[in-house]
């Protein structure tokens, strides 16, 4: 009986592979191409805008999002204010109680008659084709999914016949209103991203920005927009599988009355940095700003190497002289990137690292990848340092989760050069970032937030990372520090044995390619 059982199992996903090998992508013949606004300098974000950008020839003005709650509200006030145009793209959509209400702002603000375009990854839109499609019908929206599955339901045996095309993703992140004003950064849209999760916080770095670096993302908007990859979600998802047209109006209704919702949004409310943002009181930093990019062909293998992001990166970063602070959630350098760095610290640059322990990351596997390299980078004097996934009874409350998280983990990405240049965007240090997937993000000339980097892993980390070290003896251990006193961890600390025996395991697979 359970011979027939597996045999009968097995004939239903050969078949379901056959069936996938077989479907192809729809045409995009009938795809309309579209392009950013211009003339939106009348509009109120345009009017509010131009005086201080007139004051401040060449350069843009930015300001960090580090708290999530800012960056959640930051993204509807710049919808409420939009009067043509939104443009949003990102690589996550959770259907949870901020990707909700993130949709029904979007759905809002086209009733009011604002044209808007969301692009999605198709990786992470799992049972939000509903939504989405409803969304689409609306006249004023229109939804495209970047790199898609070509059958919607029992998507991982697309990686059975089309691994290599969709082992590729759109990991890029941006939120852009009448043209004036845009958001990118780490976050994707989902509670844990904005400080909404009971049981995981993200440490996270977005930045808003004005001026004419907001022109360079609407126009790296339209490349994904119009390029190969994007797929109109009514071409993909039948009509008769759209929700109801005031679905997710009812449904944003119901999460606003739960009472974690009403926390939340009235948290957000009485939030200095909204009062600052509306009062058009928000301290920006005028800086030269350039946005660097991967073309959208990197996913279909046709980028050249001279054009991926990571190249125009290095361009823009230059070659550091005192110092290099670097902040990755997934750091798995190639041979290549670990040398650069370990060969910086031993011309007397001061590097330091900050990722993610074995105990706050979320994919073991690129620890794994990460951890061959810890020993080497230390002897050749990279500080390296592994946030803690909990920081303590003593943590404040910005860090600690509004509603009783206390579990964190790193998820910003950003890079200092010299105490006078920043990287914010949604490249990781790792193979991924740098071969696969297609990333963007801007590169600062502030020497004020270059400083203001190097102040906090200088204050922050003592407390809320672990340092490691290697001994006498060429071991690992590692420093805690907490209340004032040090603790040493000769183990991974806040693991199990089988978690690290699962990391030295897949240390040995040949896969730092994936991660």
């Amino acid at each position: 009986m359970k011979a027939a059982l597996r045999r009968g199992a097995a004939v239903v996903v050969i078949a379901a592979v056959a069936v996938y090998g077989c479907s192809t992508l729809p045409p995009l013949g009938q795809r309309s191409a579209g392009v950013a606004l211009e003339r939106t300098e009348s509009t109120p974000l345009g009017q509010a805008v131009a005086p201080l950008a007139a004051a401040n020839p060449g350069r843009s003005g930015v300001h960090p999002l580090v708290d999530g709650r800012d960056a959640f509200a930051a993204r509807v006030l710049l919808a409420h204010s939009a009067e043509r145009s939104l443009d949003v793209q990102y690589y996550i959509w959770r259907d949870d109680l901020t990707g909700t209400l993130m949709l029904d702002v979007l759905r809002s603000a086209a009733e009011r008659g604002v044209r808007v375009r969301l692009l999605l990854d198709d990786n992470n839109t799992g049972g939000l084709d509903p939504v989405l499609a409803a969304l689409d019908r609306h006249p004023n929206v229109e939804v495209r999914l970047f790199n898609p599955f070509r059958m919607r339901r029992w998507r991982g045996l697309g990686y059975l016949t089309d691994f290599g095309r969709l082992n590729r993703r759109m990991h890029n992140k941006s939120f852009t209103a009448d043209n004036q004003a845009t958001i990118i950064g780490g976050r994707n849209i989902g509670n844990e991203y904005f400080d909404a999760s009971g049981d995981m916080l993200f440490v996270d770095l977005d930045v808003l920005a004005v001026g004419p670096v907001v022109r360079d993302v609407s126009k790296d908007f339209d490349n994904y927009w119009n390029s190969a990859s994007a797929y109109p979600v009514n071409t993909l998802v039948d009509a008769g599988d759209a929700e109801p047209a005031a679905a997710l109006a009812e449904r944003a209704a119901a999460y606003r009355v739960q009472d974690e919702a009403q926390r939340y949004l009235e948290a957000i409310v009485n939030s200095p940095f909204v009062e600052q943002l509306v009062r058009q009181q928000l301290p920006l930093e005028w800086s030269v700003t350039r946005l660097v990019s991967d073309p959208p062909d990197k996913v279909l293998g046709q980028a050249e190497p001279d054009e991926r992001m990571a190249v125009g990166l290095r361009k823009l970063l230059g070659e550091p002289k005192q110092s290099v602070d670097l902040v990755s959630p997934y750091f798995v350098p190639s041979k290549e990137a670990a040398q650069a760095l370990e060969d910086l610290a031993r011309s007397g640059v001061k590097v330091r690292v900050l990722t993610n322990s074995l105990e706050a990351t979320d994919v073991a596997a690129v620890h794994a990848g990460y951890a061959k390299w810890r020993r080497e980078l230390i002897e050749a004097g990279v500080s390296l340092y592994e946030l803690r996934r909990s920081w303590g009874a003593a943590l404040p409350e910005t860090g600690r989760g509004r509603f009783g998280s206390s579990a964190s983990s790193l998820h910003a990405k950003t890079f200092g050069v010299d105490g006078r240049t920043v990287f914010i965007g949604s490249f990781n240090m790792d193979r991924r970032s740098i071969d696969l997937n297609t990333e963007m993000g801007f590169v600062i000339d502030s020497p004020a937030m270059a400083a203001q980097l190097s102040k906090t892993l200088r204050e922050s980390m003592p407390e809320r990372a672990y340092e490691v070290r290697v001994d006498g003896q060429g071991k690992l251990y590692w420093l805690e520090r907490t209340d004032g006193k040090l603790l040493r961890h000769d183990q991974e600390p806040g693991t199990t044995f089988w978690q690290r025996a699962g990391v030295q395991v897949l240390s040995i697979l040949p896969i730092d390619w994936l991660l």
